[in-house]
């Protein structure tokens, strides 16, 4: 019996666990949709990038706003590797790469060139 109770208490803690990583996991329809992105303490101050993700045929594509007059430009490609979306395009002459993670349902977080913060609200 007390083995029993052993294995029990083994398997109700690894579904926790699993149901726990299950809630912080992104596939690419978690990224999907638009999305306000802020990079924090660039030289050029804080900035808000609108993006855009979708994923057609197992694909994900990426599109920003770099002006005001609200033109999406595509983003020269985006992955998902282990939850992380990373995200490479040419914004105001320079190429660069955004990576996000999943925070929770509406928010990511990561980094620009791995240089500078960044946060990401779904906007609805």
């Amino acid at each position: 019996m007390k083995k029993l109770s052993s294995l029990l208490l083994v398997l109700i803690v690894a579904m926790g666990s699993l149901v726990t990583l299950s809630s912080f996991t992104a596939s690419p329809e978690y990224f999907e949709g638009k999305w306000a992105v802020t990079v924090y303490d660039t030289p050029q101050g804080t900035a808000t990038i609108p993006m855009r993700f979708e994923t057609k045929d197992g694909k994900t594509m990426g599109y920003f706003v770099e002006d005001p007059s609200g033109t999406e430009k595509e983003m020269s490609s985006v992955t998902i590797t282990d939850d992380v979306l990373t995200a490479y395009f040419n914004i105001t002459g320079y190429d660069v790469y955004i990576s996000l993670k999943k925070v929770d349902e509406e928010s990511a977080s990561g980094s620009l060139m791995d240089m500078f913060v960044t946060e990401a609200k779904k906007v609805k």
